[in-house]
């Protein structure tokens, strides 16, 4: 009797460390896990992938992702629970939206803004180069070359 419950205690106890870990990818899903994790976005770092990020929470993600790939889940299935805990910020490439146009344009609309005030200085500043005499100044002037031109 004692033999038989040691012999099932280990069993259970083996049965368990049996089981694939959320730390261990089976080989068949290694290029979708490598292609989901290029498109998911590192909360912490901002500008990087997860895959590219050594923040906890980028692993935390990546483990996230091996473990639903292990269910078989799908790589939309992946990319839409990511998408509905975190928003359009956990993927890399967010979707066009109304509400993020200001994420997809807003770079050219500060680059073409930038170029305009600047052609606007340029074109002040030539205006300025331009030497124009007011009418006195234009007085005084003649009178000046007239006095040296009698000098001659």
């Amino acid at each position: 009797m004692k033999l038989r419950l040691t012999a099932l205690v280990i069993v259970v106890l083996l049965s368990s460390h049996i089981g694939i870990s959320a730390d261990t990818l089976l080989p068949q899903h290694q290029q979708r896990y490598q292609t989901i994790i290029h498109k998911l976005r590192c909360l912490v770092c901002q500008n990087q992938t997860i895959a590219d990020s050594d923040a906890d929470l980028a692993k935390d993600l990546r483990d996230q992702v091996k473990k639903m790939l292990n269910e078989s889940a799908s790589d939309e299935e992946i990319l839409s629970f990511m998408y509905e805990r975190y928003g359009d910020f956990v993927l890399y490439d967010p979707p066009l939206k109304l509400k993020n146009y200001i994420l997809w344009f807003g770079p050219f609309l500060l680059l073409v803004t930038a170029i305009f005030i600047i052609l606007i200085k340029i074109r002040r500043n030539a205006k300025k180069d331009t030497f124009a005499l007011n009418e006195e100044e234009q007085n005084t002037l003649n009178r000046i070359l007239k006095s040296t031109n009698k000098d001659d």
